[in-house]
């Protein structure tokens, strides 16, 4: 052990004769230890969040989706199956068929999307979990849909309303006269079950089956608008993406989940580095009283800081006393911080202490890249806050 680090621990551990320096030594502890422990805690607390707002998408959107780059349908060929079904890391894939759509019930109107799926869709979104009422599509029966929770408020239409369907319509393509009497096309269903999901999903999609909507907008057996794929490992979508891009040509747009939700997954990263900065601003605050802390300390030993240079020590090793002792207690302040916070984390895991409504618990998520962030944060800067207060000590001052 060297002696300044030696001096220094001898300095943070044992009470001085001034009672000041005690109790500015105790805040500047308490500070680290609740800046440490609230940037922990935001950390931990956007992760839930992310985590959380991903899995959303998991309901809503597909691993990769295909889409024509010029108009909205496209045919979908025997080459064009076969080489989908020819990628390992393909899961399973879905023809589907979107279009807007007039939706009309018991006199109410909506404007929605009609998403007519294959058979085989859960298997690409985990749309059939977030279900809050009655089943998925039932190939048992004909016309059947499903609705999001927003459509079903807007209508007041619940599931198994075989009173009055629902109508779906959409406006005749074609040129020229178009009769007023008759100007939609139309298609009615059944209700079976209600989807939820965030504001602008569920008030999105009416789901039936694929024929239903090809009869609807009069689509040929093998016209569709994308196919959507569910790959086995989420990190392999960029690799099909990259391999259908290069079999495909540059007629289809392929992307994945993230380029289909660019915007949301930019303000989650950007929320997430903002607050990062902002409380990290506050771990600078709280480190100002580390740096008064380590100054009234060098006052207060100015005469004993005297003894140690007369005995052979440099002003230099005299710095490095007071950089262990700032280094030590941001550290330790720093470890009681981190511990409070992923207890913390535990807690409200278990326990769900804080709810953002009735039903549902802030979600929180212990990730040790956040263990290792605050670590690296309070570190590097309570050797920087140690390190400026040091510099007060010189030849100078030691021998005034």
């Amino acid at each position: 052990m060297s002696f300044p680090f030696y001096i220094a621990k001898r300095y943070l551990f044992t009470k001085t004769s001034n009672n000041a320096v005690n109790i500015i030594t105790m805040i500047a502890s308490f500070g680290v230890i609740v800046s440490s422990l609230a940037l922990f805690i935001i950390l931990s607390g956007f992760s839930g969040l992310r985590t959380f707002s991903y899995s959303l998408l998991e309901v809503s959107d597909p691993d990769v989706k295909i889409t024509a780059v010029k108009g909205k349908s496209f045919l979908v060929t025997d080459s064009i199956q076969q080489l989908i079904l020819s990628l390992p890391e393909i899961k399973a894939a879905s023809h589907v068929i979107e279009e807007r759509v007039f939706l009309e019930y018991n006199s109410k109107n909506e404007i929605s999307y009609i998403k007519g799926v294959q058979n085989n869709y859960p298997l690409i979104t985990a749309i059939d979990s977030s279900l809050e009422q009655g089943s998925w599509l039932q190939t048992d029966f004909k016309n059947t849909a499903v609705i999001g929770g927003q459509i079903s408020n807007k209508l007041s239409l619940g599931t198994l309303n075989f009173g009055t369907p629902l109508k779906i319509m959409v406006p005749k393509a074609g040129k020229g006269f178009i009769n007023p009497r008759n100007p939609f096309r139309k298609i009615e269903v059944q209700i079976v079950g209600v989807y939820s999901g965030t504001e602008e999903f569920a008030s999105k999609f009416v789901f039936t089956e694929i024929q239903d909507a090809r009869k609807l907008l009069d689509y040929k057996e093998n016209e569709v608008t994308g196919i959507e794929i569910s790959v086995h490992n989420y990190l392999e979508a960029p690799t099909v993406v990259n391999k259908l891009t290069e079999k495909l040509g540059i007629n289809f747009k392929i992307q994945t989940k993230e380029q289909l939700n660019e915007v949301f997954y930019k303000v989650i990263n950007t929320e997430n580095v903002v607050s990062y900065l902002i409380f990290t601003l506050i771990v600078i605050i709280a480190l100002f009283n580390v740096i008064g802390a380590i100054i009234m300390m060098i006052i207060d030993k100015k005469d004993n800081l005297k003894t140690l240079y007369n005995l052979g020590l440099t002003v230099t090793e005299l710095k490095k006393i007071f950089v262990f002792q700032g280094f030590l207690l941001t550290f330790f302040g720093m470890c009681v911080g981190v511990f409070l916070g992923v207890l913390l984390v535990f807690l409200q895991q278990q326990f769900a202490f804080f709810m953002i409504v009735p039903e549902l618990a802030y979600p929180v998520e212990f990730r040790f890249i956040n263990f290792v962030v605050v670590i690296f944060t309070l570190t590097i800067l309570g050797f920087i806050a140690a390190k400026i207060a040091s510099s007060r000590i010189t030849k100078e001052f030691i021998e005034k």
